[in-house]
C-alpha cells in the first residue's frame, strides 16, 4: 500500500512538471506567443517587374506551395495556362497564390468547397476552379516535368 501510495505522489509530481515545463502548447501560464500570433508582412504587388520575370516567378511559386494538394493543382494550372496570360491576369493570379496567407484557403475556394471572398473572385479565379473540376479527367498525381518550357524555348 505504500509502495502504491510512493508511486500516485511522484506521477503527480511527474505530471503537473510536465505541464509547467514541457512544450508551450501545453503550458498553463502565459510564456511566450504563440506561433499563431506571428504576423506576416502585407503583400505588397512588385511594381515595375518584366513580364517574363513575373512568369517565371509565378511559375515557380505555383510549384512551391505550402501543401502538395496545391503544388500539384496550381503547377499544372501554371503550366496549361501562365504562357497566354495577359499582365492584367498573371496580376490576378499573382495576388491570388501570394496575398492569402493559407494555402488551404486557395484550395477550397478551387475546389468549390468555399466561396472566394469578392477580392479574388474574378476571372482567373474562376478558371482555376474550372480547371480544378478536371472534366478531361487527366490523371493528376504530380508536378509536371519542367522540360515543357525548354522545348518551348527551342
Amino acid at each position: 500500500m505504500l509502495l502504491l501510495q510512493r508511486v500516485r505522489t511522484r506521477c503527480a509530481l511527474l505530471s503537473s512538471a510536465f505541464i509547467r515545463h514541457g512544450p508551450r502548447f501545453m503550458t498553463t501560464g502565459d510564456t511566450a506567443s504563440s506561433a499563431a500570433d506571428i504576423q506576416l508582412p502585407a503583400w505588397k504587388e512588385r511594381e515595375n517587374e518584366l513580364l517574363e520575370v513575373k512568369r517565371a516567378r509565378l511559375l515557380y511559386e505555383s510549384r512551391k506551395r505550402g501543401m502538395l494538394e496545391n503544388c500539384i493543382l496550381l503547377s499544372l494550372f501554371a503550366k496549361k495556362y501562365l504562357t497566354t496570360m495577359t499582365a492584367a491576369q498573371m496580376s490576378q493570379y499573382d495576388r491570388l497564390i501570394n496575398k492569402p496567407s493559407n494555402d488551404w484557403d486557395i484550395y477550397y475556394w478551387a475546389t468549390g468547397v468555399a466561396e472566394p471572398p469578392e477580392e479574388f473572385n474574378n476571372e482567373i479565379m474562376h478558371k482555376l476552379q474550372e480547371f480544378a473540376k478536371n472534366r478531361d479527367k487527366e490523371q493528376r498525381l504530380r508536378q509536371p516535368d519542367l522540360e515543357y518550357l525548354f522545348k518551348e524555348a527551342q
